[in-house]
């Protein structure tokens, strides 16, 4: 068993985890496509969501629960929206298609909302924001999934860990990213703990009850960030993503259906136009002076410096893509048994 993280160089990693996918049943196009978003979040410490998350991918596909082949379609009465029906294609697949139709409308109409309908795991919803933003547009994204978080005053799991992401483009900083759940904890941060025997923060997660625990081996649940600030938020994107595009999932979920508790995952991206409210590069100047002003503020006692949202993952993402991708050793044992099973030579390491 490996003991240290093997480092991979970011291209490598990517050819290697496009050629699993596609060993899996994706096509080449779209195992590039889910390579890339797990490549990008590993490249920038987001390792919850990085190739680690490959073989649960390979698993999903074996299983038939994501759609190896499917019948992408794009439904749309008015320029400025749209609803992508992923027919449970992997959500790299179908959100990155959405992130561009979103681009493409919007630089025809100022604004536009492309909400997708039944995918199966969206992955790290920063990446399709960012894709937007590298465009010079503003992008905003909302996920709904399946109940797995508390809700203020709900005894049990009530809804999703629903996330919100937020790109802007700057023009000599690195865009803004927000990328934010709406619990308190990931879900892995929790695995993670029980596997370390690391208390739990306070009222960061619950046992099956819904009481607070900070025993990862009671936990098995995050509570929502902020409590009825959390729960709130996480509502209110299902109403946005699920119901706005004829997909509920909380109703279903909660209801006598066995069908209701089927994995899926509902998306809504919005592109915002600079260009449709004024000047572009005044608005990507005006952003950097905004980020500069907050990084001159006077630092609290203690604190390592001033940091806006995304730019210390954008600095790991410079140090990795120079020194290459650190892999945990289960993960990567578990890649180098798929690639052994699927007759695929892994990547030298280093």
């Amino acid at each position: 068993m490996t003991a240290t993280k093997v480092l991979v160089p970011a291209d490598d990693l990517r050819t290697f985890a496009a050629a699993l996918l596609e060993k899996g049943g994706l096509s080449s196009e779209h195992a590039r496509t889910t390579a890339d978003v797990f490549v990008w979040a590993a490249l920038r410490g987001v390792d919850s969501h990085g190739i680690a998350r490959v073989p649960a991918y390979l698993e999903l596909l074996a299983k038939g629960v994501a759609n190896a082949s499917p019948q992408i379609t794009v439904e749309s009465s008015t320029p400025a929206a749209a609803v992508l029906d992923a027919d449970r294609a992997p959500g790299p697949v179908a959100l990155t298609a959405a992130a561009q139709e979103a681009v493409t409308r919007a630089r025809a109409t100022g604004i536009a909302a492309v909400g997708v309908r039944r995918t199966v795991h969206t992955g790290a919803i920063g990446y399709y924001v960012s894709k937007i933003a590298e465009q010079g547009l503003v992008g905003i994204g909302f996920v709904s999934g399946m109940p797995n978080m508390g809700y203020t005053g709900v005894k049990g799991p009530a809804v999703a860990t629903s996330p919100l992401a937020i790109a802007v483009p700057a023009d000599s900083h690195a865009p803004l990213l927000l990328d934010m759940a709406t619990a308190t904890i990931a879900l892995g941060k929790i695995r993670q703990a029980k596997a370390t025997g690391t208390p739990l923060p306070e009222n960061a997660a619950a046992t099956a009850d819904g009481t607070p625990t900070t025993d990862p081996d009671q936990a098995v649940m995050p509570l929502p960030l902020g409590g009825a600030k959390g729960s709130g938020m996480s509502l209110a994107f299902e109403l946005l993503t699920s119901v706005l595009v004829g997909a509920p999932i909380f109703s279903a979920f909660h209801s006598d259906d066995p069908q209701g508790r089927k994995h899926r995952q509902n998306a809504l991206l919005i592109a915002l136009d600079p260009a449709a409210f004024g000047d572009p590069h005044t608005f990507t100047t005006a952003v950097d002076a905004t980020l500069t002003t907050l990084k001159h503020l006077p630092p609290a006692d203690g604190a390592p410096g001033v940091f806006y949202p995304g730019e210390r993952s954008a600095e790991v993402a410079v140090t990795r893509t120079a020194k290459g991708i650190p892999v945990a050793p289960k993960v990567w044992r578990e890649l180098t048994e798929s690639a052994a099973k699927f007759g695929i030579t892994p990547p030298g390491g280093a």
